[in-house]
């Protein structure tokens, strides 16, 4: 019995290490600042928000419509503004350096992001009545909150999840994520208030957001607002290389 004990009390002493130590170091798991990419020599602008200074990347375009992107936990977001050129030849292109990324100064947390990504919108939209906005991984938790706040014109999430929270539950069953975690990005919340035309893009083989996080944040939009496209043979990290990326983006319904 004193061995069973001793093995139970171990074994407890492990999960509440492991749950100090995600405690302690969450926000430098989940956000993987990168400094920007200054050599692309993409046009920046700057917004003030909470007295820090947050970077946007910036092309400019004339009339009325735009897109706003938020990036993934790990992405520089100076590269994708490339990508998305070509994709939307006549919007005004706006991307978020999130806080702590890029030129941003601060640190990012949940709460930080959705602001910044609240004012993001409303710079693009005082110029633009027609907002696209496009959140992939990290940044498909920013893009929901804004789509359920303001008036977009489409949403569209690329791997999306239903919440950080489930993503990394699924995989540390044993920890009560439920008060440990201080940035649980919650979609599933706020996707019942999103009123725009919605496209959630799906990597047919995501090794880091199980399907079924997708498929949970999917039945949470009102019928009819929601539209699933798969992309196969994509993965989390390669779907923005598939041939059908871009299409699927401008997918309009």
């Amino acid at each position: 019995m004193a061995r069973v004990l001793s093995v139970l009390a171990g074994g407890v002493l492990a999960v509440l290490g492991a749950g100090a130590v995600l405690f302690l170091m969450q926000r430098d798991l989940l956000y993987e600042p990168r400094p920007g990419s200054p050599a692309l020599e993409a046009p920046m602008l700057f917004l003030s928000v909470d007295g820090e200074r947050i970077a946007v990347n910036h092309r400019a375009r004339e009339g009325a419509r735009a897109v706003v992107y938020f990036a993934g936990n790990g992405e520089d977001v100076s590269r994708v503004l490339p990508v998305l050129a070509p994709v939307f030849p006549e919007h005004a292109l706006y991307l978020l350096h999130y806080r702590g990324y890029g030129g941003s100064t601060g640190k990012p947390s949940e709460a930080a992001l959705f602001a910044d990504g609240l004012a993001v919108f409303d710079r693009a939209f005082a110029e633009h009545p027609e907002v696209t906005v496009i959140g992939r991984s990290l940044g498909s938790g920013v893009a929901t909150y804004v789509a359920s706040r303001r008036s977009v014109q489409r949403l569209v999430l690329v791997t999306p999840f239903d919440s950080i929270e489930a993503v990394v539950q699924g995989r540390r069953p044993y920890l009560p994520l439920r008060w440990l975690m201080l940035d649980k990005y919650r979609s599933w919340s706020y996707a019942g208030d999103v009123r725009a035309p919605t496209t959630v893009i799906a990597a047919e083989r995501d090794d880091l957001v199980p399907r079924e996080r997708t498929e949970a944040l999917f039945r949470h939009f009102a019928p009819g607002i929601a539209h699933w496209v798969d992309l196969p043979g994509t993965n989390h990290d390669n779907i923005v290389d598939s041939p059908a990326y871009g299409a699927a983006l401008t997918l309009a319904r």
